[in-house]
């Protein structure tokens, strides 16, 4: 498995900072957060697309994702969605990036079977416009959807290769979701893994690969013994509990931790 982390741990942080990072502490790529508040956003013209791909290529670390904010199943109509799935798709085909992340985000007065219709047509919609590109859209474990038993309920009805699942392990475990039904539910369309770890379900401030409750070594084992070869990203969520300690002094031994477990899975 390739080892990444996202640039959610590291908000703001110009793009060569970055590059540097990943390639100081062995990581292979890494996830990058598309929000307009960050170097890199769908409103990026060509140069400066370019000028990021590059900077990424000389150092020989791989931009693995455009990590969006589109929340495919909200209430309201399709076009808007299906827009902000265009043009993320054509940042990560500028980038060179093989995903794009989009989360459910259904609205609390829709019902689950209208918020699963909604995010298939729209997903099932652009999924022609990916393949195109050559770009998978990954619906991660989140919020409305955030098992693997909700995701699949809207994978299963897109019924599309090129549109797939992103598992965050902490939300399928906040959802009360073992890892092994939650590996057996995404498996079949399986991106990459977002790995993280937290000290309690009341408190999900980020913490350093294995200080916390989540169960990554079943994770990684489940992955290994499928011999699943993809990527695990580590999604240290800084930009939204600003006490927490800086990434960047924790990639090491966080890097050391992850290689660690895959090596006793092997």
């Amino acid at each position: 498995m390739k080892l990444a982390f996202s640039t959610l741990g590291v908000p703001g942080l110009p793009i060569s900072d970055v590059v540097r990072l990943a390639a100081t502490h062995g990581y292979h790529g890494v996830e990058l957060r598309a929000h307009p508040e960050e170097p890199v956003h769908p409103g990026l013209d060509l140069t400066a697309r370019a000028d990021v791909a590059a900077e990424f290529k000389s150092a020989g670390v791989e931009i693995l994702s455009v990590a969006g904010y589109t929340r495919v199943a909200a209430p309201g109509d399709d076009e808007p969605v299906i827009a902000e799935l265009r043009a993320l798709l054509d940042l990560a085909r500028d980038l060179g990036a093989p995903f794009i992340r989009v989360f459910p985000g259904a609205g609390e007065d829709q019902s689950p079977e209208e918020a699963d219709a909604a995010a298939a047509r729209r997903l099932g919609t652009a999924a022609e416009y990916a393949a195109d590109l050559g770009v998978r859209i990954l619906l991660e474990t989140h919020d409305s959807h955030r098992t693997g038993a909700a995701a699949i309920r809207v994978l299963g009805l897109v019924g599309h290769r090129q549109v797939g699942s992103l598992w965050d392990v902490m939300h399928t475990w906040l959802g009360g979701e073992q890892p092994s039904t939650s590996h057996a539910a995404l498996a079949p369309f399986l991106g990459y893994v977002q790995v993280k770890d937290i000290a309690s379900p009341d408190d999900t401030t980020p913490l350093p690969l294995g200080a916390g409750v989540l169960p990554l070594t079943e994770c990684v084992d489940l992955l290994s013994r499928a011999d699943w070869d993809g990527w695990l990203c580590w999604e240290y969520e800084k930009r939204w509990y600003e006490s927490a300690p800086p990434l960047e002094g924790l990639l090491g031994a966080g890097r050391e931790h992850l290689a660690r477990l895959l090596n006793e899975s092997a």
